[in-house]
């Protein structure tokens, strides 16, 4: 997995609440188990009208957010069901911070396991921060993990709050494959001493 420490990047702006991982990526698009390529069809009902061309009016399609790597939302992100596909899709197409005044439990804990770091803050920083990405691809919006800050264009400064082990995670790159092997050598150490006790097993 992707460390994750500091971010300067164009914010996209999306205002709706609710978005769920339904509209993040349809259910037609989830019989893949590979992580890569559905960055192609991240919001795919909202980018795409049904002939498959893009509808000029959303925001992915405009030219200031095609290289978005930040999002900024309504209330409720991530709702829905509880797929996985929904941060891979969100990784791929290059979003790797998601900031809102919240997020649902399932989906803002895969975000950890994939690179993705959502922010939840109050309804009044969000709306300076919606304000600030409304500005395009000048303004470039900053994420310092390790600071735990959010800094605006202008300079404007927010902190937000970050489990310790969740942070720790995304500053080293560890998703639960990357934990388990930090512990190699002890589970390494177990298998030959139980096969010592147990050698018939």
């Amino acid at each position: 997995m992707d460390k994750f420490d500091t971010l300067t990047g164009i914010a996209a702006p999306m205002p709706l609440v609710n978005i769920d991982t339904d509209m993040i990526i349809p259910k037609q698009f989830l019989k893949t188990i590979k992580r890569s390529g559905l960055g192609a069809n991240l919001f795919d009902e909202m980018r795409f009208d049904r002939q498959g061309n893009e509808i000029a009016d959303f925001v992915l399609n405009k030219d200031a957010y095609r290289e978005a790597e930040i999002i900024v939302a309504g209330d409720n992100f991530g709702c829905g069901s509880s797929r996985e596909h929904a941060p891979w899709a969100i990784k791929d197409f290059g979003i790797r911070c998601v900031i809102s005044t919240s997020f649902a439990d399932i989906f803002y804990n895969n975000c950890f396991k994939n690179g993705i770091l959502p922010i939840a803050l109050p309804a009044e920083a969000v709306d300076v921060l919606m304000k600030d990405a409304e500005k395009g691809a000048n303004a470039r919006m900053s994420v310092d993990l390790e600071a735990q800050t959010v800094t605006t264009s202008d300079g404007e400064v927010f902190s937000f709050e970050v489990d310790a082990f969740k942070k720790r995670c995304l500053l080293e790159g560890l998703d639960d494959i990357g934990l388990t092997m930090e512990k190699a050598a002890s589970i390494d150490a177990f298998e030959a001493t139980a096969s010592q006790a147990r050698p018939w097993v």
